[in-house]
């Protein structure tokens, strides 16, 4: 991932997928997103750990 960047994730609720524009310049955060789809909030979380690129991880907002 660039310092922002698009990238396609499957809503954990529909299972369908959309796209989010992420900004990862600040290394680690948390937000919740509306999935394109369902409508659902979808949490998303970002970090990196050293000099690895960014990890992504999409969940639903009860996990």
């Amino acid at each position: 991932m660039h310092p922002t960047s698009e990238e396609r994730v499957f809503c954990p609720y529909c299972g369908e997928p959309f796209t989010l524009l992420l900004d990862v310049t600040d290394g680690e955060y948390e937000s919740v997103e509306d999935c394109a789809v369902c409508c659902k909030p979808v949490t998303v979380r970002v970090w990196r750990t050293g000099e690895e690129e960014p990890s992504l991880e999409v969940l639903r907002e009860d996990e």
